[in-house]
């Protein structure tokens, strides 16, 4: 075919579009000849000149292939690939959590592959760099530096506060946006990292639901409040026991041991004289179980109290029949109230099998999809491009409708579940909605 079919005839009135006959077989065109063939056709007569949107879509015809008529074809010409690091402890105490965690991220890249996404005109291939970063605040800022230098897209992690916590500013100073599944210090949303952004409720929410529940429901007057000297543990307890005083109930002392302990006798000595209705402790389940066979051990009969990082099926592991009573706080809605929770349930054990799915592992799903779909909206998967669109994202997840986020990054409008544990399993005992 020639290029004359193209032409516009040399008479001053308007004509008519050309009709352009599909071709089975297109010749191949030279790409630099473009420009010159978007010439011929636009420039015979300035007054009879040939529109040059139609100019354009008349050399896609001749070149078979264009980002409207087959942007499939364009796409796997250009394909891209996005990393998105994920930061989680694959070993230590914390292993349930951030092999789940890290399973879930894992299932939302092989969705997002299969779904054969394009953004800016590119196919993208979706991959995961997983990294263990053991719970350790010194390992997370090693893996946040590995993160950095290999230019990852987006980070989804970490799982505890005291890693999240030195590894954000890691992200916030080379611009790449950083989603928490897990991590409830309510500190970190003050400390001003536009990265930084979080799925669920904070430490605040959760102490002020339990509290108030404790005083309210259960009639309890009496508290110890112990904590394991991590940033997460520390925070939640404090902000557990300002909220216990401001709901009637007297904070008999405040205790302490660290994360790696497993001897609490002492401690627990100390605490029996004292005769309270219940323990709070923050922390989490590697310690929180151990603690509560000794509290049973010991006599002691106050109800053990904590927050999500003992809300979790590996708590029932770790107490053994002594976790059966304790009482709980899950950073937002149970798996089977999510709106998504069942559908995606079935997914991730067809995928992994039926193991127990700890609580947060739908948070790391979504977090994968947040940063997904920001890219998407921008039109680009450049972290600098994308990180505007991400507060005001508007997704639809697993585990929340419209997710969005507030100028400090946690989220708008997160939910708190009460829980009790029951032979050995989390039964729910009350939802909050917060605004």
């Amino acid at each position: 075919m020639g290029l004359d079919l193209f032409e516009a005839p040399a008479v001053n009135p308007p004509i008519a579009p050309p009709v352009l006959a599909p071709l089975r077989h297109p010749p191949r065109i030279p790409r630099p000849l473009v420009p010159r063939m978007l010439r011929r056709i636009t420039g015979r007569c300035s007054a009879c000149r040939v529109p040059l949107a139609l100019a354009r879509a008349a050399v896609a015809a001749c070149l078979g292939a264009s980002a409207v008529f087959a942007p499939a074809s364009l796409a796997q010409d250009a394909a891209i690939t996005v990393r998105i690091g994920s930061a989680e402890p694959m070993t230590g105490s914390l292993a349930a959590v951030g092999m789940d965690n890290t399973n879930a991220v894992r299932l939302a890249i092989e969705e997002l592959n299969r779904r054969g996404m394009v953004i800016g005109g590119k196919r993208v291939l979706w991959e995961l760099d997983a990294q263990d970063d053991q719970g350790d605040p010194r390992q997370a800022t090693q893996v946040a530096q590995k993160f950095v230098d290999q230019k990852v897209n987006g980070v989804v992690g970490h799982a505890s506060s005291g890693s999240t916590g030195p590894a954000a500013p890691i992200y916030a100073r080379a611009g790449i946006p950083q989603i928490t599944p897990a991590s409830t210090d309510s500190s970190l949303a003050r400390r001003g990292h536009a990265t930084f952004f979080r799925l669920l409720a904070d430490d605040d929410a959760q102490s002020e639901s339990l509290a108030r529940y404790a005083a309210d429901t259960l009639h309890l007057r009496t508290v110890v409040v112990i904590d394991d000297r991590t940033a997460y543990g520390q925070g939640q307890a404090d902000g557990f026991a300002r909220a216990a005083k401001a709901s009637g109930l007297s904070v008999l002392a405040r205790e302490y041991t660290n994360d790696k302990a497993s001897d609490f006798s002492a401690v627990l000595t100390r605490v029996r004289s004292l005769r309270p209705d219940a323990i709070f402790y923050g922390g989490l389940y590697g310690q929180g179980g151990p603690l509560l066979r000794q509290m049973r051990r010991l006599g002691i009969e106050a109800r053990y109290i904590g927050g999500n990082g003992s809300c979790l099926p590996a708590m029932a592991q770790a107490a053994g029949e002594a976790v059966n009573g304790a009482l709980c706080a899950e950073s937002g809605l149970p798996l089977q109230s999510m709106p998504e929770g069942e559908a995606w349930l079935k997914r991730y054990r067809a995928r992994f099998g039926a193991a127990t799915v700890q609580t947060f592992s739908p948070y790391a799903y979504d977090a994968t999809m947040v940063l997904a779909a920001a890219m998407a909206k921008a039109g680009s998967t450049e972290p600098r491009k994308y990180l505007p669109y991400l507060r005001d994202i508007g997704y639809d997840g697993v585990t929340k409708r419209g997710i969005r986020f507030t100028p400090q990054g946690n989220l708008i409008a997160p939910a708190v579940t009460i829980e009790e544990f029951r032979d050995g399993r989390q039964t729910v005992l009350g939802v909050q909605q917060l605004p």
